[in-house]
Protein backbone atom coordinates (compact mmCIF):
# COMPACT_ATOMS: atom_id res chain seq x y z
CA UNK A 1 0.00 0.00 0.00
CA UNK A 2 1.26 3.48 -0.80
CA UNK A 3 0.69 6.50 1.41
CA UNK A 4 1.43 10.16 0.83
CA UNK A 5 2.55 12.45 3.58
CA UNK A 6 4.49 15.61 4.19
CA UNK A 7 7.72 14.76 5.97
CA UNK A 8 9.59 17.76 7.36
CA UNK A 9 7.93 20.04 4.83
CA UNK A 10 8.48 17.78 1.82
CA UNK A 11 5.69 15.79 0.16
CA UNK A 12 6.60 12.13 -0.28
CA UNK A 13 5.03 8.82 -1.23
CA UNK A 14 6.11 5.66 0.53
CA UNK A 15 5.13 2.01 0.33
CA UNK A 16 4.04 0.51 3.62
CA UNK A 17 3.02 -2.90 4.83
CA UNK A 18 -0.27 -3.59 6.61
CA UNK A 19 0.27 -3.15 10.33
CA UNK A 20 3.45 -1.12 9.86
CA UNK A 21 4.08 1.54 12.47
CA UNK A 22 5.26 5.04 11.72
CA UNK A 23 8.64 4.48 13.37
CA UNK A 24 9.34 1.74 10.82
CA UNK A 25 8.16 3.85 7.89
CA UNK A 26 10.40 6.72 8.99
CA UNK A 27 13.38 4.35 8.93
CA UNK A 28 12.50 3.52 5.31
CA UNK A 29 12.65 7.28 4.63
CA UNK A 30 16.18 7.44 6.14
CA UNK A 31 15.00 9.16 9.30
CA UNK A 32 17.09 7.62 12.06
CA UNK A 33 16.72 10.35 14.68
CA UNK A 34 13.44 8.83 15.88
CA UNK A 35 14.65 6.45 18.55
CA UNK A 36 13.24 3.11 19.46
CA UNK A 37 12.68 2.66 23.18
CA UNK A 38 9.95 0.61 24.75
CA UNK A 39 7.55 -0.03 21.82
CA UNK A 40 4.70 0.39 24.32
CA UNK A 41 4.20 4.20 24.24
CA UNK A 42 5.65 4.54 27.74
CA UNK A 43 9.04 6.19 27.22
CA UNK A 44 8.45 8.88 24.59
CA UNK A 45 11.80 8.55 22.80
CA UNK A 46 10.03 7.79 19.53
CA UNK A 47 7.97 11.01 19.69
CA UNK A 48 7.31 12.82 16.41
CA UNK A 49 4.91 15.61 15.56
CA UNK A 50 1.82 14.53 13.68
CA UNK A 51 0.13 17.66 12.37
CA UNK A 52 2.05 19.59 15.02
CA UNK A 53 1.05 17.41 17.97
CA UNK A 54 3.50 15.10 19.77
CA UNK A 55 2.67 11.41 19.35
CA UNK A 56 4.66 8.21 19.93
CA UNK A 57 5.54 6.87 16.48
CA UNK A 58 5.69 3.32 17.84
CA UNK A 59 1.91 3.34 18.31
CA UNK A 60 0.69 5.16 15.19
CA UNK A 61 0.02 2.94 12.20
CA UNK A 62 1.61 4.38 9.10
CA UNK A 63 -1.69 4.18 7.25
CA UNK A 64 -3.08 6.70 9.77
CA UNK A 65 -0.45 9.22 8.62
CA UNK A 66 -1.69 9.21 5.02
CA UNK A 67 -2.12 12.84 3.89
CA UNK A 68 -0.82 14.22 7.20
CA UNK A 69 2.24 16.23 8.21
CA UNK A 70 5.07 14.51 10.07
CA UNK A 71 7.85 16.50 11.71
CA UNK A 72 11.01 14.95 13.10
CA UNK A 73 14.02 16.66 14.66
CA UNK A 74 15.37 17.25 11.15
CA UNK A 75 12.36 19.48 10.50
CA UNK A 76 13.14 21.74 13.46
CA UNK A 77 16.94 21.56 13.35
CA UNK A 78 17.47 25.26 14.07
CA UNK A 79 15.23 25.29 17.15
CA UNK A 80 16.65 21.97 18.39
CA UNK A 81 20.20 23.27 18.13
CA UNK A 82 19.27 26.36 20.14
CA UNK A 83 17.53 24.25 22.78
CA UNK A 84 20.55 21.96 23.07
CA UNK A 85 22.68 24.99 23.91
CA UNK A 86 20.38 25.76 26.84
CA UNK A 87 20.50 22.10 27.94
CA UNK A 88 24.29 22.29 27.95
CA UNK A 89 24.33 25.51 29.98
CA UNK A 90 22.05 23.96 32.62
CA UNK A 91 23.83 20.59 32.71
CA UNK A 92 20.64 18.93 31.48
CA UNK A 93 22.22 17.15 28.53
CA UNK A 94 23.64 13.86 29.70
CA UNK A 95 23.42 10.85 27.37
CA UNK A 96 21.18 12.65 24.86
CA UNK A 97 19.10 9.62 23.90
CA UNK A 98 15.81 11.34 24.74
CA UNK A 99 16.78 14.76 23.36
CA UNK A 100 15.27 14.56 19.84
CA UNK A 101 11.85 13.58 21.21
CA UNK A 102 12.11 16.07 24.04
CA UNK A 103 13.02 18.87 21.60
CA UNK A 104 9.99 18.04 19.44
CA UNK A 105 7.73 18.15 22.48
CA UNK A 106 9.22 21.47 23.61
CA UNK A 107 8.69 22.86 20.10
CA UNK A 108 5.03 21.77 20.16
CA UNK A 109 4.62 23.28 23.63
CA UNK A 110 6.14 26.55 22.41
CA UNK A 111 3.59 26.71 19.59
CA UNK A 112 0.66 25.96 21.93
CA UNK A 113 1.80 27.93 24.97
CA UNK A 114 4.78 30.25 24.45
CA UNK A 115 4.82 31.33 28.12
CA UNK A 116 4.25 28.19 30.21
CA UNK A 117 4.86 27.93 33.91
CA UNK A 118 7.30 25.39 35.27
CA UNK A 119 4.37 23.18 36.27
CA UNK A 120 2.85 23.43 32.78
CA UNK A 121 6.16 22.33 31.25
CA UNK A 122 6.31 19.34 33.59
CA UNK A 123 2.74 18.39 32.73
CA UNK A 124 3.23 18.79 28.97
CA UNK A 125 6.39 16.68 28.94
CA UNK A 126 5.09 13.94 31.21
CA UNK A 127 5.39 11.30 28.46
CA UNK A 128 9.07 12.03 27.78
CA UNK A 129 11.16 9.87 30.08
CA UNK A 130 14.80 10.65 30.78
CA UNK A 131 16.72 8.01 32.67
CA UNK A 132 19.72 10.29 33.29
CA UNK A 133 18.30 13.42 34.87
CA UNK A 134 15.91 14.48 37.56
CA UNK A 135 14.19 16.86 35.11
CA UNK A 136 14.93 19.95 37.23
CA UNK A 137 17.77 21.15 34.99
CA UNK A 138 15.83 20.25 31.86
CA UNK A 139 12.92 22.34 33.11
CA UNK A 140 15.25 25.28 33.85
CA UNK A 141 16.79 24.98 30.38
CA UNK A 142 13.38 24.84 28.71
CA UNK A 143 12.17 27.90 30.66
CA UNK A 144 15.29 29.83 29.61
CA UNK A 145 14.93 28.70 25.98
CA UNK A 146 11.26 29.71 25.81
CA UNK A 147 12.00 33.07 27.43
CA UNK A 148 14.72 33.70 24.84
CA UNK A 149 12.42 32.67 21.98
CA UNK A 150 9.70 35.03 23.25
CA UNK A 151 12.23 37.83 23.59
CA UNK A 152 13.49 37.26 20.04
CA UNK A 153 9.93 37.24 18.67
CA UNK A 154 9.17 40.58 20.33
CA UNK A 155 12.08 42.25 18.55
Amino acid sequence: MKIELTLNGRKISVDILPGEYLIETLRKCNIHSVRRGCDTTNCGVCTILLDGKPVPSCSVLSAQADHHQITTIEGIAHEAEKLSTFFGKEGADQCGYCNPALALSVYALMKENPHPTSAEIDEYLIGNLCRCSGYKNQNKAIMAFLAEEARMEEQ
